[in-house]
């Protein structure tokens, strides 16, 4: 009995380690936080931005959109790109893009001005999901992208404001 629970204690001990280490294996530190996206500021108020149309409201949520032209991130044209407050502050973005030269343009996009993924051996460049994350002292960009289905989500938020989002869902 002893040999088969040290074996299992080391396995559990080896999913723990790549559980907490390897998700961090992807993230690169930023070199220049953007401190919000378009040129709104985190916390900026959305509402009456001309450019912007309101697509979703709810009692501490709002959602809005550009009013003009196909939404872009770089040179890459993507499927949508909503603003989002939280009790009217700018808190966080999300993107949805498909395609896998759109994904090679954003992330070229991306590294340039956020800095460079982190490629040591273990990182996740390639393969059939892939995730990447930026932190810098304001704001925090997640993209994952699924190469099966040519999917990618991008979430790019306020590191003070975006914890509210949790803060109100309902128990």
């Amino acid at each position: 009995m002893r040999g088969i629970r040290l074996p299992l204690f080391g396995l559990g001990s080896l999913f723990l380690w790549a559980f907490i280490v390897l998700p961090d294996l992807a993230a690169g530190p930023m070199t220049a936080d953007p401190n919000g996206f378009y040129g709104f500021q985190w916390g900026a108020l959305l509402a009456d931005v001309q450019d912007l149309i309101k697509v979703e409201s709810g009692e501490h949520i709002q959602k809005y959109e550009l009013k003009q032209g196909p939404p872009k991130v770089g040179d890459a044209v993507v499927d949508s790109l909503r603003f989002v407050t939280f009790d009217g502050q700018f808190a966080r973005v999300t993107i949805h893009y498909h395609g896998a030269q759109t994904h090679n343009t954003i992330m070229v996009h991306l590294e340039s001005l956020l800095g460079p993924i982190d490629r040591t051996p273990g990182a996740m460049m390639r393969g059939l999901s892939q995730q990447f994350t930026w932190r810098g002292p304001q704001s925090e960009i997640n993209l994952t992208y699924d190469g099966i289905q040519e999917r990618g989500y991008i979430f790019i938020e306020n590191r003070t404001l975006a914890p509210r989002f949790n803060d109100s869902i309902p128990e």
